[in-house]
């Protein structure tokens, strides 16, 4: 899943390089042809814009054409090499233009050289001791000025990341607490008001309530018995990373610095079972969600292109992580990476 932390109805005005002030506001990839874009609709959800979930030999690959895409989630090395190019079969077969995966360092050689690019790179993601790597691979070229504006977003989000910020404590109404499956009708709920698009069937109770019987640790801030927001941490156990994702504010709520302290709550539980390194994946121009990231300690990794659709648009979106072990962040914005056959 994939977290875009709304900007707060893009009134924010933040200071970009120049010094000229820069209002927040929603714009999708751009190196994303507009036939491409996908409906919104008339917020039809029941997992319309869910991807499929498929095995590709023993690997988990999610893919439809909503986010025209094919998307390694989860590699068995058994399926090195050949999945690279089985890959891109799939897309070619399912007409979509790009294909993305998140596998370890030593599988990225057979990807670069399939045609795969690295886009981010994420410091000791499996078990603290391998780095973890996104690499993109696009039918469509990419338009030259994809990256318009998001670098202003980087440098505003780094500035204030550097000066940090002390968590406001909750009002004395609400409370910080972790989410139950028979939460699971709400939850949804919430996602169906503040969500258009989503890659996963977030809507959906029973969607939610299966997953949080698993690795889907979901938090929510309470308004007496009202849940106001929610956010939850995706766990990959076996390779000790968690995904911080599916941040929503009901938007009654919204400006309330909710997603801090469920970034926190989520943090601790993370360290209490042993998971090493956390991280997100935000809309690369929203200023909030970039900022929120910064300020709690994450380091930027990566921007990958047109990388899924959500909130209504194909969006371009920036990788954060954060340690969680007390292993000392490589230095921010790098993306650098193998080059060559692991």
């Amino acid at each position: 899943m994939f977290s875009p932390l709304h900007d707060q109805k893009n009134q924010k005005t933040y200071r970009s390089r120049t010094g000229a002030g820069k209002t927040t506001t929603r714009h999708p990839a751009k190196n994303i042809p507009p036939e491409r874009q996908g409906q919104a609709g008339s917020r039809l959800y029941q997992d319309a814009h869910a991807d499929t979930t498929a095995m590709l030999g023993r690997s988990l690959v999610h893919h439809g054409p909503f986010n025209d895409r094919a998307y390694l989630f989860r590699l068995d090395p058994a399926d090195v090499p050949g999945i690279a190019g089985r890959l891109l079969a799939l897309a070619r077969g399912r007409g979509y233009s790009r294909v993305f995966a998140r596998v370890p360092a030593p599988a990225c050689g057979h990807f670069i050289s399939s045609g795969y690019l690295p886009r981010a790179r994420i410091p000791g993601l499996y078990r603290g001791e391998v780095d973890g790597y996104y690499l993109a691979a696009y039918r469509d070229p990419l338009q030259g000025n994809w990256q318009d504006g998001i670098d202003d977003v980087l440098a505003v989000a780094e500035e204030k990341g550097r000066k940090g910020a002390a968590s406001t404590p909750l009002e004395p109404e609400f409370t910080c607490t972790p989410a139950t499956p028979a939460d699971a009708p709400a939850l949804a709920t919430i996602y169906r008001k503040v969500f258009v698009t989503y890659p996963v069937p977030v809507q959906d109770p029973a969607y939610l309530a299966r997953e949080m019987h698993h690795n889907l640790h979901c938090f929510c801030i309470r308004d007496g018995e009202k849940i106001a927001a929610i956010a939850s941490a995706a766990v990959d156990p076996e390779s000790k990373f968690a995904e911080m994702t599916g941040f929503a504010t009901l938007p009654e709520y919204q400006g309330c610095g909710f997603s801090d302290h469920l970034l926190r709550q989520m943090e601790a539980k993370m360290r209490s079972i042993g998971i090493k390194t956390a991280f997100a994946i935000a809309r690369a121009r929203s200023y909030p969600a970039n900022i929120i990231f910064a300020r709690t300690g994450y380091t930027h990794a990566g921007t990958v292109p047109g990388c899924v659709n959500i909130c209504g648009s194909l969006e371009d979106m920036s990788v954060w992580y954060r340690l969680l072990d007390g292993r000392m962040a490589a230095p921010p914005r790098g993306t650098s990476g193998p080059t060559g056959d692991a």
